[in-house]
């Protein structure tokens, strides 16, 4: 902690160093005569103000030339006129400055500081390690949105995505997806939320068991807040779960245990995928075209009472199988315990494997996931940064965990908001004596992916695209083509140096295929809409009430007596469920059940989809009416103030 701080100490005294040494230049510059309006660190003349016209002199050193003394006196000799086209020191003459480089603050990025050191550079960026008191472009954390006050710049986290991927709010986000298509989310195993459903998982499981007695399920335990394959177990009946004191203060999900998946080599893996959200509204989604496949380090055989607790079978976490004697590091991308799954692809591709459909397959499973969590992640930005207010955009980078069924159906795992971008591992040279050696496989993908998540959030970007079109359209340039050259006009394409962008975009370019899936979406919205309050993330009676009414949803058979009652039920159910208990009200998830109520009371013999879509296009064509008379009464009560 105290290297670390001195360090600090030293950027800010070399920082306040430079600035009273760049007004002491600024000073000097403005006591020397003769030099020219307009020189670098001076400002521009003001509109109109007349300049005193100067002697004809030798131009003045270019911006970052060291002095050391007195500017020098003018030669009784003159000096020969510069070739057309360059300066007083022969160099090329430009147009302008040099655009200033793209400035990322790394000060808060952990793990992954390697990695995106590597992807600074080769972008040609400039880093503020240790932080900067002006304002950055990029800043880089690399735990949460929360980690310092950010008010302008972009930052690579969302708030509340963290909260959004744990397994307990994962599972209930997609579970509402799947109450409304299960068709389409049935890529995620079967989900019970402990303890507040053990005693439904008991039932449900025993209601299977009775109907076929030759089912022999397997489940898999995750706590919800491990990671790491911390607390995970199997379980081959619900009277296994450990409910002894743990569950109330680190409450789990159980899920179905997939039994048949792909093997390679006799050995279970997971695939690794990076995913970027590069924009909430509008939805953008992007998928890097390679990932990482993690292997067990045991041959798998499908669990049993005998092997249930042997962890390098069945788990594929890296950080368990890692301390396995079994773990191969390689720097080959196509063997060990760690490989590229473009190398899993070629190998399948070479047994006649549809790697197309495989890939199809994957992009439809994390777009609909992405679908799943948004409404709740919007509720949590205009919490943190509300209209009006000044804060950052965001974007961040997803690990989603990914599993290979023996048919080749992917199945998902887990999404982790901080998925881990270290590009070394440990080697252990002595008992309790590591040292960090790089890793080949996790430098490919993970420097590609920082790097191209990096050249897309470019702020940049479009300013230079601007500059190097104005350079096409001049006239002078046009004419002379040579001049043009000599001028040494900065570099249209300054990514030329660098491989193609390992990201595809899957969202919008596949938004037609999926938008009738953003049902929830919508929903929120309407969420939003009635909060009231600005920053709060829970909808009072008061909101509800009003929701209600304007919206024309209350009748004879539903009065507004019913509709408090039908607030309190759900409201007090759903608070008993939930951990934070800083602000009462009604969050979104509850108020997504009182949703399906009303449609399913206003619209019967309807699929539940259908019934939840009708009742939202009632909703928006109400406040859509509402907010045309209120732009009409807004309109004449502007033209019905007298002028002066």
């Amino acid at each position: 902690m105290q290297q670390g701080g001195s360090e600090r100490e030293l950027a800010a005294r070399w920082e306040a160093e430079a600035v009273a040494a760049a007004e002491a230049q600024a000073a000097m510059k403005e006591a020397r005569v003769g030099v020219e309006a307009g020189a670098a660190g001076e400002p521009e003349p003001a509109a109109g103000e007349e300049q005193p016209k100067a002697p004809e002199r030798p131009h003045a050193a270019e911006e970052g030339d060291a002095r050391t003394g007195p500017p020098a006196l003018p030669l009784s000799k003159p000096k020969p006129a510069p070739a057309r086209g360059l300066g007083p020191h022969g160099k090329p003459r430009g147009k302008g400055r040099e655009p200033r480089p793209v400035t990322v603050d790394s000060s808060k990025a952990r793990t992954s500081l390697e990695a995106l050191k590597i992807s600074i550079r080769q972008l040609k960026w400039k880093e503020f390690p240790f932080g900067r008191r002006l304002p950055c472009d990029i800043y880089w954390h690399g735990v949460s949105f929360h980690d310092n006050d950010i008010f302008c710049g972009q930052v690579n986290k969302f708030p509340g995505m963290t909260e959004m991927v744990r397994k307990i709010t994962l599972s209930r986000a997609v579970r509402i997806m799947q109450n409304l298509f299960p068709e389409e989310y049935n890529f995620y195993p079967r989900s019970w939320i402990l303890p507040d459903e053990f005693q439904l998982f008991v039932a449900q499981v025993q209601m299977v068991k009775n109907g076929d007695p030759s089912w022999k399920p397997t489940f898999i335990v995750k706590p919800d807040g491990g990671c790491q394959g911390d607390g995970i177990y199997l379980i081959k009946d619900p009277s296994d779960i450990r409910l002894a004191g743990t569950l109330r203060s680190r409450p789990a999900v159980v899920q179905e245990y997939i039994c048949k998946p792909l093997l390679i080599d006799k050995l279970k893996f997971d695939i690794r995928l990076y995913v970027l959200l590069k924009s909430l509204e509008p939805l953008e989604i992007y998928i890097a075209k390679d990932g990482l496949s993690r292997f067990c380090t045991e041959p798998y055989q499908e669990p049993n009472s005998q092997n249930l607790h042997r962890v390098f079978m069945h788990l594929t976490n890296y950080s368990l199988n890692v301390h396995s004697s079994n773990f191969v590091h390689s720097d080959n991308t196509s063997t060990g315990s760690k490989r590229t799954f473009s190398s899993i692809l070629c190998r399948l591709s070479s047994k006649g494997v549809d790697i197309k459909k495989v890939w199809s397959d994957i992009i439809s499973l994390v777009i609909k996931t992405v679908i799943a969590l948004t409404p709740e992640l919007k509720v949590f930005y205009q919490s943190d940064i509300p209209t009006g207010r000044p804060g950052p955009t965001c974007f961040q980078i997803l690990g989603f965990d990914i599993l290979l069924m023996k048919n080749l159906k992917p199945m998902l795992l887990e999404v982790n908001a901080n998925p881990s971008m270290r590009i070394e591992h440990e080697h252990e040279l002595s008992p309790g004596v590591f040292e960090n050696v790089p890793s080949l496989v996790d430098e490919e993908v993970k420097v590609a992916v920082i790097r191209d998540t990096l050249r897309l959030m470019d702020p940049l970007k479009k300013k230079r695209e601007n500059q190097s079109q104005q350079l096409e359209k001049s006239p002078a340039e046009k004419e002379n083509p040579l001049d043009h050259e000599l001028a040494g006009a900065p570099d249209t394409n300054p990514e030329a140096h660098l491989p193609s962008i390992c990201l595809k975009q899957v969202f919008p370019k596949y938004a037609k295929q999926f938008n009738y899936l953003r049902l929830v979406d919508r929903m929120a919205n309407l969420f939003i809409r009635f909060l009231g309050i600005k920053g709060t993330m829970k909808l009072g009676p008061t909101g509800f009430r009003t929701f209600i009414r304007n919206c024309k949803l209350s009748s004879s058979n539903l009065s507004m007596a019913a509709v408090d009652i039908l607030y309190i039920d759900i409201t007090r159910r759903w608070n008993s469920m939930t951990l934070d208990q800083r602000d009462s009200g009604m969050c979104l998830q509850a108020f997504v059940e009182a949703f399906f109520f009303l449609a399913q009371r206003k619209f019967k013999m309807l699929p539940l989809h259908e019934q939840v879509a009708s009742l939202i296009d009632l909703c928006e064509y109400h406040l859509s009416l509402l907010d045309e008379k209120r732009l009409v009464l807004g309109g004449r009560s502007l033209h019905s103030i007298p002028h002066q």
